[in-house]
Parts: structure tokens; sequence; C-alpha cells
């Protein structure tokens, strides 16, 4: 046991040292000190701390996020991702009365969702959660991935019965109870098209006076959707990134947005995508040539060093978890290095991290 013990080490040592900075899921993982996870948003969307990264110098310059306006020169396309959070956390009792959880994931049509639940071991087919006297929840299978499917049973609309009966999921960082407000600054301004469980964050920062400074400066934008998933917050947990497994995300990119990149490609302007979802979107749509037309599917694109970018320019995102596939995408645009000296630039700096943390501009 010994000797088959060493020699496992052996190789996972021999591997480590032929791969290059970045190509380990180890590479990605640093030490936050707890008081820097954003545990509520600032009071204005926009004065949200910027990191502009330069990755032609490698310069880092410390802004305010609605210095966004002058950085993006005018003719240059923001693509932003209009997916909108629902109340995803359905929070009720088992016929025991005891407490019960249903987390749902994904709209699976005829008023079935796919959902975590809690606690597991309870809430086998058959069994029942209630939410409110005008809301239900029968689980229904077990899937091989441990999920669950299920009914809402309600003489309400189901996307009515949700919003009145659900709660905002807030990520598992944010160590709090929902406040009224997060109902709110947990969307995006330009949220429309409900599907996501978790905010696309890098466009909290946006208020409508900074868009309608950006229009006025004519910066085009261009709308996708992206629904996020669960398993955005699922780190990397394997040291090859390789060997991990994706989860899918259904997108959307619409043949208006299609039309606008490429009039920006045509006039050798920039596109600037906001946030990893649209950097996963437009990667996945962007033909060949370079070009765009509309497309919609499920993508599990897993961005991370080395990749060739055919699609985005310029990125503003947030500071993201360690060992996760976001940070991994983010080290692939602006460099591994480069990237990890942001971050530890950021952390001595006391920039506020995660879902209502501060913002990072790759230039």
């Amino acid at each position: 046991m010994r000797t088959q013990y060493a020699l496992r080490n052996s190789k996972l040592n021999h591997y480590k040292n032929l791969q290059p900075d970045g190509s380990r899921t180890s590479d990605y993982v640093f030490a936050l000190p707890p008081e820097q996870i954003a545990q509520a948003p600032v009071e204005r969307r926009d004065t949200s701390r910027l990191m502009v990264v330069r990755r032609e110098t490698g310069q880092i310059e410390h802004r305010t996020f609605r210095d966004i306006v002058d950085l993006i020169p005018t003719g240059d396309t923001i693509v932003v991702n209009t997916t909108r959070v629902i109340r995803a956390r359905l929070l009720g009792t088992r016929d025991s009365g005891a407490p019960a959880e249903v987390f749902l994931l994904k709209p699976l049509g005829d008023d079935k969702y796919e959902a975590l639940v809690h606690p597991g071991g309870k809430l086998k087919p058959g069994r029942r959660v209630h939410v409110s006297p005008d809301l239900e929840v029968e689980i229904l299978e077990l899937t091989e991935r441990r999920t669950r499917i299920v009914r809402l049973q309600t003489p309400l609309p189901v996307e009515v019965a949700i919003e009145l009966y659900g709660r905002v999921p807030l990520p598992p960082y944010i160590r709090r109870s929902e406040e009224a407000a997060d109902a709110d600054r947990y969307q995006t301004v330009y949220a429309e098209e409900s599907g996501s469980v978790a905010a696309p964050t890098a466009g909290l920062h946006f208020t409508p006076g900074l868009l309608e400074a950006l229009a006025a400066r004519k910066v085009n934008r261009a709308d996708v959707v992206l629904h996020v998933g669960a398993g955005t917050f699922k780190p990397v947990e394997v040291e090859d990134p390789a060997e991990h497994v994706m989860h899918a995300e259904s997108y959307v990119l619409p043949a208006p947005a299609a039309a606008t990149l490429n009039r920006t490609r045509a006039k050798g302007r920039k596109i600037w995508a906001v946030g990893t979802t649209s950097v996963r979107t437009l990667e996945t749509s962007v033909r060949p040539d370079g070009m765009f037309e509309e497309r919609w599917g499920d993508t599990r694109m897993f961005i991370r060093p080395p990749y060739e970018f055919r699609a985005v320019d310029r990125l503003l995102t947030n500071f993201h978890l360690p060992r996760s596939t976001l940070l991994m995408l983010v080290a692939a645009f602006a460099g591994y290095d480069l990237t990890m000296r942001a971050y530890r630039e950021a952390i001595e700096n006391g920039y506020r991290f995660y879902s209502y943390g501060d913002a990072m501009a790759i230039i």
C-alpha cells in the first residue's frame, strides 16, 4: 500500500513539474481575508471600485466603476447578459412539520423543474413540501446527478407563485439572511428574461444613468442571454482541469445582437464582454471567420489557459472564487501571471470580492 501511495505521489509531482503555471487547479488557490468577501452591495451600484488591468503593459490602475464611461471608446460595443434571477429558494415544511428547502435549478416544462432539495434523505419521490396554501412541491424523481425532478402545484401561474413565495438565491458565501433590498440589488438593471439562479455579477455595477452616458458617447450595446446555473459556484476538484465536468447553461445570441457585433467587427472596433457569462455566450456562438449569427442552445464551454479568444476583445468582470472555472477564464484572457498579480494587489488594497464585490476591467 505504501509503495502504491508513493508511486501515485510521484506521478502527481511529475505531472506538476511538466505543466506550466496556470494549467493546474492548485495554481488558482489564494488566501482571502473573510472580511473582504462582500456581504452586501455598496450604496450606489456605480461607486464600486474598478481595477483596470492593461494586458500589453501589465499596468494596474485603481479607479471607480463610473469611470468605465471614459474607458470605453466611441464605436465599441458592450455585450450584456439580460437574464433575470428567479426567486429559486422555496422554503417550506414536510408532512411531519419539519423544515425543508427546494432550490429550483432549471424549468423542464409542464410545471416541472430540476431542483436540489434539503434534507435529501427525507425528500424521496412521492413526498411533498408545503411552501404556502397556494404552493406545494411534489417530488417526482431522483436523477443520476442526485438532483430531483419536482412539480410545482399551484392555482396561480407558476412564475407568479415563484415570485410570491420564493426567496432570492443568495450565494453560499453571503452569510446572512435575505433582505428586502436583495430583490433589487441581486439583479441587473437591464434584467429581462427569467431563468437564472445566480446573478451575472459584473452587470450589477451598471445604473440606468451609466448606460445612458455610454449611449450618449455612441457606445453600442448588444443583449444576449445566458441563464446562470448553480454549477457556477462549483469548484474544480481535480488537479487537471481537463478532467472537470463542466455544467451546461442555456444561451441565446439574438439576431439583432449578432448584427451589432458584425457591424462592430466591420468597423474595426472592440467588443467588451460584461461578465464571464457574456464571454461564454460569444465564444460559443462566434463563427470560424470571426463573425456572428443568431444562435441558441446549451453550452458547456470551459475556457481556461491556453485559449485563443475569437469573439471578445475586452472583459469586465468581478473577483472570483479560488479553484473556480470563472477565475480560470479570466486567466485565459489576461494571462495567468498578470491575473494572479492583480488578485494579490486587490487583496492588498482591500477590494471587495465575489457577487456584491468590486470589478475589474481587462483591456
